[in-house]
């Protein structure tokens, strides 16, 4: 019973062992643009983010969301949604299928609303690959990007160039990945495009389905087998190519599955059972077809004592009943008076059958003996084989605990690469604002400290880019929307308004310098500096003045004086005279530096 035990729990045991086990928790986000508004559309992504999605489920990712033919803002919100998930991920991957483009050596994500009709549409109406790469960052041990967007553009061939300098790539344009832990894949290599393929599936799509999350397969390795059947499938036309490092260790999406340590297979079980049967039933004949089965081992040596053990107990019982049957004669004999002869043949024969029951009972004690001896042999190797079995077990134990303590070592030597989450994800929450900041002085809009607090003085700053940029975007908080939308601006958006004794040089204010003997009048130029000469004075009699010199005098018209300020519209600037005031809903710039409309000034 109790080998039937050990064997049902070694089975259990080696069940639990197989089933596979996860800790990480990874996230998958699969996008295809197929149905574009205009340009022709594309058969093939949604049927490879179909295919893909589908692997990341069966390799048993925690979430797999899969979106199909968005638009610039769906695009936008997708994004934005999955880097809230890859907070407390610890891999994350995006695989996006469509079309993208590179513009200047940045690369973007085309959606199926753009138009693209000039080249500065590219910044307004698609997405940058940064944006991509921001969405994946927070998680803790791996960040995959995987763009199956190297297609053949078709609307580079009709866009219109604003510069004629502006370069338009072919394919994607390469990548270097700021963060660690981060690779990068693309279709075709960098300046290549991609075919899309004659079959349901992208060339690789389908090489991605067949071997990246194969269990236990290295990132790198996976690639390269991806590699190798993309390019057999094209005849050597298009290459796949991976951006971006990781460490030593190999780092797999799906890992593998724990080997198995077989059980140890005990030879005797099956003699040990049949020994055990026999014993329950305890006869001779059952003895001899024990030892007919198995006519050597251990156990056949204890079924030849027991039988042994039998016959000696037969032969005991056979010679008491012949002694108890003299006996029984001898007094009959005496009682009957039988002669003396006989009752001495009587005697003799009840002394022989006496000494023949002590022989027997000696026997029997003899063989009991051999039994004893046998079943003490018996305990001794079941006890010897019970340590064999504990130590096999204390030894898979040790095997068991060093691949533990092996896997748990690449996994913080892994995740010491990448910043906790505790301590990048606060700062993010800082950046925002301070990138909001930035950017907005950098087109000409906010002029005070860039500091991450988003104060009043941040909030006009952004009413103001709204007011020149035509935009209505919210000024309460510092949004990723507003972030991207003053990114997209090249130019100066602001107007620029430099104080008394400064000039506009660019996109800045410089001191106005004189050269000697010269310096800044009140209408912002250049003056020579008059040295009044002392002069030598007589007494003359004063001449009375006449009444019409004195109305001569009041009629000449006094020489302007300017004000100190600055006023400039479309014809250029100019110094506002002295006695006028600008009006606040004039053309002049107002308070805050706002343009208005109306008369520009008042004079007295």
């Amino acid at each position: 019973m109790r080998a039937f035990l050990g064997i049902v729990l070694t089975a259990w045991l080696t069940l639990l062992a197989g089933q596979p086990a996860f800790a990480e928790k990874r996230v998958a986000l699969v996008i295809g643009n197929s149905a574009y508004r205009n340009v022709a559309k594309l058969s093939n992504p949604a049927n490879d983010a179909a295919a893909v999605a589908a692997m990341f489920k069966s390799a048993g990712f925690d979430t797999v969301e899969s979106k199909l033919n968005l638009t610039v803002g769906e695009l936008r919100k997708t994004l934005r949604d999955f880097g809230n998930r890859t907070r407390d991920a610890d891999v994350a991957v995006i695989y996006y299928a469509g079309h993208g483009i590179e513009l200047d050596g940045t690369n973007y994500l085309i959606p199926i609303d753009a138009t693209l009709e000039t080249d500065a549409d590219v910044l307004d109406e698609t997405l940058p690959l940064d944006r991509v790469l921001f969405a994946v960052e927070p998680a803790r041990q791996l960040r995959l990007v995987i763009l199956d967007a190297c297609r053949d553009n078709p609307f580079a061939k009709n866009m219109k160039r604003t510069i004629a300098s502006r370069a338009i790539g072919r394919g994607l344009a390469k990548v270097e990945p700021s963060s660690p832990n981060t690779m990068i894949a693309f279709a075709a290599k960098a300046g290549s495009t991609a075919s899309d393929g004659d079959s349901k599936n992208s060339p690789f799509a389908a090489a991605l389905v067949n071997h990246l999350t194969k269990p236990g397969l290295d990132l790198r390795k996976a690639f390269g087998f991806v590699r190798d059947d993309v390019l057999k499938a094209t005849g050597n036309a298009q290459e796949p190519f991976v951006y971006g490092s990781l460490g030593g260790n190999d780092v797999t999406l799906v890992p593998a599955a724990p080997a198995v340590v077989a059980a140890p297979v005990d030879q005797d079980a099956t003699m040990r059972r049949d020994y055990e049967f026999a014993d329950r039933v305890g006869t001779k004949p059952v003895w001899d077809a024990f030892i007919e089965k198995y006519p050597s081992g251990f156990f056949t040596a204890l079924a030849k004592a027991q039988r042994d053990k039998l016959a000696a107990e037969a032969a005991r019982i056979e010679a008491t009943n012949k002694a108890k049957a003299a006996q029984e004669e001898q007094a009959r004999l005496a009682i009957e008076g039988a002669k003396a002869a006989e009752q001495a043949k009587a005697a003799e024969q009840a002394k022989a059958a006496e000494k023949a029951r002590i022989a027997a009972e000696l026997k029997k004690k003899a063989e009991e003996t051999k039994v004893a001896e046998a079943e003490r042999a018996k305990a001794a190797a079941i006890a010897k084989a019970a340590e064999e079995a504990k130590a096999a077990e204390a030894a898979k134990m040790a095997a068991e605990a060093k691949v533990a303590a092996e896997k748990k070592a690449s996994e913080e030597k892994l995740a010491s690469l990448t910043p906790p989450a505790d301590q990048s994800d606060q700062p993010r929450a800082v950046d925002l604002p301070r990138s909001l900041q930035a950017e907005l002085r950098r087109v000409g809009c906010n002029t005070g400290t860039v500091d991450g607090n988003w104060n009043a003085a941040s909030q006009r700053s952004l009413d103001l880019f709204n007011k020149h940029a035509g935009m209505k975007l919210e000024v309460k908080v510092a949004s990723v929307d507003a972030l991207d939308v003053v990114k997209s601006k090249t130019t100066r958006v602001c107007p620029l308004i430099c104080d008394h004794g400064f000039k506009a040089d660019g996109e800045r204010c410089i001191k106005i310098t004189c050269r000697a003997g010269y310096e800044v009048g009140d209408d912002n130029t250049c003056e020579k500096i008059e040295v009044k000469k002392p002069t030598a004075k007589r007494d003359e009699p004063k001449a009375k003045v006449g009444a019409p010199e004195r109305a001569k005098a009041e009629a000449a018209p006094s020489k302007p004086q300017a004000s100190g300020q600055i006023f400039c519209d479309g014809q250029g600037c100019r110094p506002v005279p002295k006695g006028c005031s600008l009006n606040p809903g004039g053309n002049g710039p107002g308070p805050g530096g706002n343009l208005n409309t109306g008369k520009p000034m008042t004079c007295n």
